[in-house]
């Protein structure tokens, strides 16, 4: 077990598959960190009290050795320290449990709790009438009133249901845990695949928010990939053509984030760390 108690100023990210994760962008987001920064298995939730395994099946496959194992599927903590940072991160990257929603929340914030985050930060992605030709929608919400204040969030005004990411965030208050939910919208005509454009623009959010570099790896080039593989569709199919047409002109006739002064400054500081942090010593 690795020894969470003696982090360097941790925060946690996490991501669930299922209801919360349209086009897998929010759990391919965490996939990605993992990744990135090598991150080290912690622990892994017993998958017996939580899932349905007739409705979230195990899967048996070979592995590197050519060794035929069984996966079960369930929740993962890994711990994150990255060398360009002065912190670690906790990333929990989970599927949404079909029962026993508060215990397996409980069980998180045992963790959350043992590291001493002072922040948690939950992804999550849903359909949207967007264009997929323009910039993936990214917005962040606290219910945290110091913290919405203070990084100039969105208040959470959502009513209606929720999914485990609301339910996460939401007890995280017990702890006196602040969490920060950060959501993507992805177009709804082209949501059968995964969708790396809005993962990278959920890290994008994640990066600006918490001043935290994140190495881009090969998502970029994914996200242009799956940019391509949508402008083909939308040429192949004179309706999806023109509905693309009309989400654009309601997109273009609203007043974009995306195209703001404070937006664009963001972005050019986010470039400049980003050059810095990969300068030979």
């Amino acid at each position: 077990m690795v020894d969470l108690a003696n982090l360097r100023d941790p925060v946690v990210i996490a991501a669930f598959e299922g209801w919360n994760d349209a086009a897998e962008a929010a759990t391919g987001a965490v996939d990605h960190l993992i990744e990135q920064w090598n991150a080290e298995l912690v622990t892994a939730i017993d998958p017996e009290d939580y899932y349905d395994f007739q409705v979230v099946r195990p899967t048996v496959a070979f592995d590197d050795e050519g060794v035929r194992r069984l996966t079960w599927p369930t929740t993962r903590v890994f711990l994150a320290r990255p060398a360009d940072t002065d912190r670690d991160v906790l990333l929990i990257r989970g599927i949404e449990p079909n029962m026993r929603w508060r215990t397996f929340c409980r069980e998180l914030l045992a963790l959350v709790d043992e590291s001493n985050a002072q922040l948690v930060v939950v992804l999550g992605a849903l359909l949207a009438d967007s264009p997929h030709t323009r910039p993936i929608p990214v917005s962040a919400s606290s219910s945290d009133p110091e913290l919405t204040a203070a990084w100039s969030l969105e208040p959470s005004t959502y009513e209606g249901p929720t999914g485990i990411t609301g339910v996460f965030a939401d007890l995280c208050g017990t702890l006196g845990v602040p969490a920060v939910s950060i959501w993507s919208a992805i177009p709804h005509y082209i949501a059968g695949t995964a969708c790396p454009k809005a993962s990278l623009a959920l890290l994008g959010k994640v990066e600006a928010l918490l001043d935290l570099p994140i190495p881009e790896g090969e998502l970029p080039e994914l996200a242009r990939a799956w940019q391509r593989g949508a402008d083909e569709l939308s040429e192949e199919d004179p309706e999806v053509a023109e509905y693309v047409a009309s989400l654009e002109e309601q997109r273009d006739t609203t007043d974009l984030p995306e195209a703001s002064g404070d937006a664009i400054a963001e972005e050019f500081e986010r470039y400049l760390r980003r050059r810095n942090n990969n300068r030979p010593d």
